[in-house]
């Protein structure tokens, strides 16, 4: 599906910016748009929220179903 692909994307990006805060405490992402506070960092922090929530659905998937669905 490819919301599911969407979302996993979203989803890696945001763990690398919380790694890259984590190793370097560096934000790329306010550092890309201008802070932390700015409209547009808050709307990618809120995609990658939504993404992670989303990819919880992903563990309670059957992977049966999904590969037939696939085909």
């Amino acid at each position: 599906m490819i919301m599911d692909r969407v979302a996993l994307t979203i989803a890696i990006i945001g763990a690398l910016n919380w790694g890259s805060i984590g190793i370097f405490h560096f934000d790329i992402i306010s550092w890309a748009f201008g802070g932390s506070h700015t409209a547009v960092s808050r709307a990618i922090f809120a995609l990658v929220g939504i993404a992670g929530l989303w990819c919880i659905s992903l563990l309670f998937r059957e992977r049966e179903h999904q590969k037939a669905h696939d085909v």
